[in-house]
């Protein structure tokens, strides 16, 4: 990390779809194990979705996907949560979980690329979709958070912009979002592409 110039532009790490996997730099995670290690997997979790026709497009997608690919694998829609009501939430889970998740997770970041690319097609209302596998992406995103959370009282008390290593649009989004209500700070994104990054910027109240 490294102390940079305050700029202006400020972001939700929303970018389209998900980008093409990158090399994540924030603590990941080993690649889980066939047994489920993920959330409870609530029953009424696709009554949630009924009639949503593009929810279905990308359960269906990625089932073909998983089959083509001969992994032993189930995966099912989950309850979108309460803030992203829009958002479409897939997780995958079965023997062959962890091989879905890939190193780094970048298999499973190309893999919801791939589906947010099929959901969201030229003229449709933008929708973010989100693959987890195992709960995988679940524990990283709490892991990030906290880690944003614990920077965030730093900047403050030193009072000096505090920048992230290069991630991708999810986990910038993440950063973001652990940050939105912290008080004493504010968070932009800067760089293009692979170098796009984070920064927390102390404000003065």
């Amino acid at each position: 990390m490294s102390d940079q110039k305050e700029g202006e532009t400020i972001d939700e790490g929303w970018d389209d779809g998900e980008a093409a996997p990158e090399n994540a730099s924030a603590g990941d995670e080993p690649e889980t194990s066939g047994e489920a290690k993920g959330r409870d997997r609530p029953a009424d979790s696709e009554e949630a979705y009924e009639g949503d026709e593009r929810a279905k497009d990308a359960l269906e997608f990625v089932m073909k996907v998983l089959d083509e690919m001969d992994m032993d694998c189930d995966v099912e829609l989950r309850r979108p949560k309460q803030d992203e009501p829009n958002e479409i939430q897939l997780e995958i889970y079965g023997p062959d979980a962890g091989r879905i998740i890939g190193k780094k997770g970048q298999v499973l970041s190309a893999l919801q690329y791939l589906t947010n690319r099929v959901v969201n097609r030229p003229g449709l209302e933008k929708r973010y979709v989100t693959v987890d596998a195992e709960g995988y992406r679940s524990r990283r995103d709490d892991t990030l958070a906290t880690m944003a959370k614990r920077l965030g009282k730093q900047a403050v008390t030193e009072g000096k912009i505090i920048t992230f290593e290069p991630m991708n649009p999810r986990d910038r989004r993440v950063i973001h979002l652990a940050l939105a209500k912290f008080e004493g700070v504010v968070t932009k994104s800067e760089g293009e592409g692979e170098d796009r990054r984070v920064q927390i910027i102390p404000v003065r109240r």
